[in-house]
């Protein structure tokens, strides 16, 4: 079909009074587009009728929208799947930031719509990819998490598997005499009610329970995931839409806290086992079965500890303050200790704190503890760095070490230097292959083993350095980096029921959300709704694995050959594949090598560096273009020297870009894009390690044809750096102006 592009220029918002707009309209025309026209306030209904208008007179089937940023009323310049839109930002990148009526600002603007119009000839309307797909919803956890999980889910009318590897649903529930209080005036302990929702649960009739039963084996791609289950030795095939992980927690080993006292004498216990005992028959001294006259708990057991769990546990503090209660309720006059670091116990909960605290037999005191020992038949605590300024020694009958939570997606409870080179290697080791020629699969926390997926890199879950399953946690906290594939609960972060009962509706919520856009074509987060998907030119595939190596989310798997093998479903249209390939193979209709190339070319190089240098920006569309926005919404003014170019990760930019625009004659070439290292900002994971990672080649390359370091760099720039955005743009103006002219200006 032939293109046929129609361009539109809104007046409005400063735009038509700050800028010539018929030099933009010849602009337009002569960078190819067939039909040319302004409009007052092209955002209204009539304006948005005009367009559609000429599209079904003229047969316009690119569009280019040349107004306000692509941010601002997405919905309304949807023209249809069969139409590619484009928005040209004149308002808050051109009028709102640079002087009007200026050349420069002219020029910018011209740019602009040049940059715009090469973008929609060069690009299609992408085609979603459509196939059948499974809406079923598999819940990994029975414990409060996974059965709320699995309710809601069904609730909304979804078929639900909950697969519980204990022989009764319940999870840690079933061992907890009582729970923090939920309701007002949260102040005493109550029951958890797991009973009753185990019974709506297995009540369902959209719920599948499978008790005593683990997953064996997870492969294909979301919509079609083939689940194999397992118990008792027999195995049972599934077909899944998408997965919620809440496998919950398991406590911090108190055999590593010798230094708290674990191990010197049987009464020395941890808070699970104070649960036990509260359950069983009440708590009593393991040593005798006497009861107890004091029982010291001391908090943090391992947590908030460098040497152990480096992160705070949340619910310990809490969990101590009950566990006291215990304790009164059984023995009226026993006196109770509770030394802390910080005793965190929040929001509501600072009610059921102060409570307890009224208690006169109760002593708490913050402080460090130096020791535990023995001292004729009583356990003695030397605590350090007090409230009250001086050391201090408590005796007690008992001591109970408050254990933090370790997520079942950490194999290993302390970081050692074989787990960390382990785990630093474990997406790019592979060992053999499958019986269907894939590359054997390696864990991405080495042992683990809950999902058991066949991806080629690992068998679950990617994990923070704590072994928390990753996520965007600023913006997509439940998102994982398996697409439609959730954490929720207690794995993917220290929580107690109501907590995690709560996280289990956000989890299957996007669980729901994930079939539904498959079912569409669509992609997941960060680019809801995008249709397009990469597609392989195979014929000049060398099998270098770097796609494979690098796409953060698994969609490429590879043969032995180590050809790639796509799997489409997976994908979150990063481009980072495209980034990563040396011999270009990879494009999207609607993002391309060629679409790029275009977009580089057709921007105007004056002859006059002096007056007029040319500075090309590639920016991130995820944290870096939004800043620039509010930049100009905050009018703030920086020079106009420079071009911009979104991209959809910095991660997916290809070195051919920086040589077409130092090729065209750009004088520098900037990347800004999203922060990255452990708490990275980056929306696709590791988009902005693999851009750093390429800037080292664009530097090699920049020594073999004898041009200046300074002439690329690449910032890292947050969604609320927008203050900052004119001081970066003109302080690398500066350094053109210093290095001077780009010697292949004008070749």
């Amino acid at each position: 079909m032939e293109t046929k592009v129609g361009c539109y220029i809104c007046k409005g918002c400063d735009i038509g009074k700050s800028l010539d707009i018929d030099k933009l309209v010849e602009a337009a025309n002569e960078a190819g587009s067939a039909v040319c026209k302004t409009h007052d306030i092209l955002c209204t209904q009539e304006g948005v009728g005009q367009i559609k208008a000429d599209i079904e007179a003229e047969g316009l089937n690119r569009i280019v929208v040349a107004a306000c940023s692509n941010r601002v009323f997405p919905e309304l310049f949807d023209f249809g799947k069969d139409i590619f839109t484009d928005r040209s930002n004149l308002r808050e990148h051109v009028v709102w930031c640079h002087p009007p009526n200026d050349e420069d600002t002219q020029m910018l603007a011209e740019d602009q719509i040049r940059v715009g119009i090469a973008k929609v000839q060069a690009g299609e309307p992408p085609e979603p990819f459509s196939e059948e797909i499974s809406k079923d919803i598999l819940v990994i956890g029975g414990g409060i998490t996974g059965m709320t999980a699995a309710k809601s889910a069904a609730g909304a009318g979804y078929n639900v598997v909950l697969v519980e590897k204990e022989s009764q649903l319940g999870g840690w529930a079933t061992k907890y005499k009582k729970v923090f209080p939920k309701r007002p005036p949260y102040k005493d302990i109550e029951d958890s009610g797991y009973e009753k929702l185990i019974e709506e649960v297995e009540a369902d009739q959209n719920i599948t329970v499978h008790k005593s039963t683990v997953v064996a084996k997870t492969s294909g791609q979301p919509g079609q995931f083939a689940i194999t289950l397992e118990s008792n030795g027999s195995q049972t095939e599934l077909n899944i839409g998408s997965i919620v992980m809440a496998s919950g927690w398991k406590p911090y080993d108190p055999e590593k806290l010798t230094h708290l006292g674990y191990g010197i004498s049987p009464d020395v216990v941890t808070s699970i086992q104070i649960e036990e005992m509260s359950s069983n028959g009440g708590i009593k001294k393991p040593s005798d079965g006497k009861p107890p006259d004091s029982i010291a708990f001391i908090q943090c057991a391992g947590s908030r500890d460098q040497d152990h769990l480096p992160y705070c546990s949340a619910v310990c503090c809490r969990v101590s303050l009950k566990q006291a209660m215990y304790v009164r309720e059984q023995y009226p006059d026993a006196k109770i200790y509770i030394i802390y670091k910080d005793l965190r116990s929040p929001q509501q909960f600072e009610l059921f704190y102060a409570n307890v605290q009224n208690d006169d037999g109760l002593f708490m005191t913050k402080g460090e503890i130096a020791g535990v020992t023995q001292v004729d038949g009583k356990l003695e605590i030397a605590v350090t760095d007090t409230l009250l300024g001086e050391d201090i020694r408590v005796q007690a009958d008992m001591v109970v070490l408050a254990t933090g939570m370790v997520p079942t997606s950490r194999v290993e409870d302390v970081e050692s230097p074989e787990v960390e080179e382990a785990t630093e290697g474990a997406e790019e080791k592979t060992d053999g292959t499958t019986e269907d020629g894939k590359k054997e699969a390696q864990a991405a926390e080495p042992g683990a083993k809950i999902i058991n997926l066949t991806y080629r890199q690992g068998t679950d879950l990617p994990t923070l350095k704590y072994g928390f399953p990753d996520s965007h946690f600023i913006c997509f906290p439940y998102e994982s980096r398996r697409t439609a594939i959730y954490a929720a609960g207690s794995v993917r972060a220290p929580m107690d029921f109501a907590s995690s009962a709560n996280d289990a509706y956000g989890a299957a919520l996007k669980a729901i959300q994930a079939v539904e856009a498959l079912s569409r074509g669509e992609a997941v987060h960060p680019r809801a709704g995008d249709l397009s998907y990469p597609e392989f030119f195979m014929q000049r595939c060398t099998q270098c694995k770097r796609c494979t190596e690098e796409c953060p989310f698994g969609a490429l798997d590879e043969d032995e050959k180590g050809t790639p093998l796509e799997n489409p479903l997976r994908c979150r249209r990063c481009g980072i594949c495209l980034g990563a390939c040396p011999e270009r193979i990879i494009t999207f209709k609607n993002y391309s090598i060629k679409m790029m190339s275009q977009m580089i070319k057709s921007i105007e190089i004056p002859d006059e560096f002096e007056e007029k240098p040319r500075i090309l920006v590639f920016v991130c569309e995820n944290d870096a273009l939004p800043a620039v926005d509010m930049a100009g919404l905050k009018r703030l003014q920086y020079n106009a020297m420079v071009r911009m170019i979104p991209l959809r990760c910095i991660g997916s930019i290809n070195v051919i870009w920086i040589n077409d625009a130092l090729a065209s004659g750009f004088d520098g070439v900037l990347l800004l894009g999203c922060k990255k290292g452990d708490d990275y900002q980056c929306h696709f994971v590791k988009g902005s390690e693999f851009a750093t990672t390429r800037m080292d080649n664009v530097r090699d390359k920049l020594k073999q044809l004898v041009l200046e370091e300074e002439r690329v760099q690449i910032h890292e720039v947050a969604i609320s750096d927008y203050n900052k955005i004119p001081k970066i743009l003109d302080d690398f103006l500066e350094v053109i102006e210093t290095v001077g002219p780009n010697p292949y200006k004008g070749m």
